[in-house]
């Protein structure tokens, strides 16, 4: 079986969200050395080898795309991969890694704060889990549950239609502008049906990763290292700020609070302030009154991170079933 041709948005938001667990664990200056050995790093290319039980596997992402409205093996836009990618967060405890989607153009502080300092629940088997290996009774478990995190460290993504069929000039200076902000974790987007990662700008050239070239899946076997050099490229490429297609999200890590608001900062300044720009999004402390109450997203009670059995229609999510589904500025 093969994602070749439909599986290049999947593997570009496996890439944004690799970066952002890289940032969360090993931090942003890391660079990868194939003749060093790193457990976290390890661990975090676990998450997206392509089997069932890996979280950010191509199998999860498509299978939980059918949330959205997608079959498997049908391509997905930028938002879609988005949505999925916030779903699959919920299953994996070892980062903590709290996903927003700003949608309607809009990022609202109050939503995301609320969210990252916000505690993950335990489920029951992690409950049994605790107590056969710690110690811990139930009681004990569910009160420190009750006590929230500081601050999940956070992965932004904005959706964003920067145009009707092609990208608008007026957003160019803007949009390369992100990629400057220290919590850049770059864009997904590309042309219709052929997706890229791009991770920075020269010029008027966008310079991207591209998730086009097939090769086996890696497999394990037993306690040997993961033969990880398909996982990196040594040579990126180059694409016209013009071809863009004007589906895009961009993406920002934070890994505290004091990160968070440095971004809101910095994107009001560099980004929205600026006259010579003109806004792609907005940046607001509180929800509009006349959108419904921000609902905390949370996986099923009882579900384990096996994901041999997941209920993918999670609670407290509005459908965003189309990639289209976003207003012309």
């Amino acid at each position: 079986m093969s994602d070749q041709g439909w599986g290049c948005m999947l593997r570009c938001g496996q890439m944004m969200v690799a970066q952002a667990l890289i940032c969360r664990h090993l931090g942003r200056d890391w660079r990868w050395n194939s003749a060093a050995y790193d457990n976290d790093y390890t661990k975090i290319l676990q998450l997206f080898l392509d089997k069932k039980d890996s979280c950010y596997s191509i199998h999860q992402i498509a299978q939980m795309g059918v949330s959205e409205g997608k079959s498997v093996g049908q391509w997905f836009g930028p938002n879609t991969v988005a949505q999925v990618l916030k779903k699959l967060a919920l299953f994996e405890d070892w980062s903590s890694l709290a996903i927003h989607v700003a949608m309607d153009n809009t990022v609202i502080i109050d939503d995301i704060k609320k969210l990252c300092r916000s505690a993950r629940q335990p489920t029951p088997s992690q409950v049994t889990n605790s107590f056969l290996h710690n110690g811990v009774s139930s009681d004990q478990t569910s009160a420190r549950s009750r006590s929230p995190l500081p601050w999940q460290p956070l992965m932004l993504i904005i959706p964003l239609r920067l145009g009707l069929s092609e990208l608008n000039p007026v957003y160019a200076d803007c949009l390369k502008a992100c990629f400057t902000l220290r919590q850049s974790l770059g864009m997904i987007g590309g042309k219709p049906n052929h997706a890229h990662y791009f991770i920075g700008y020269v010029g008027n050239s966008l310079v991207y990763l591209d998730p086009h070239t097939t090769q086996p899946a890696v497999e394990l076997e037993g306690n040997v290292p993961i033969p990880d050099s398909s996982f990196h490229c040594s040579h990126p490429s180059r694409m016209n700020i013009q071809d863009l297609d004007p589906s895009i999200a961009l993406g920002f890590f934070c890994q505290d609070e004091a990160d968070f608001a440095d971004l809101c900062d910095n994107l009001r300044r560099l980004i929205i302030g600026q006259k010579t720009h003109n806004a792609m999004f907005e940046v607001v402390q509180s929800r509009p009154t006349h959108w419904p109450p921000y609902v905390l997203p949370t996986r099923p009670d009882g579900t384990k991170t096996d994901f041999t059995s997941l209920d993918y229609e999670l609670e407290g999510d509005r459908q965003y079933d189309s990639d289209e589904e976003f207003e012309i500025l």
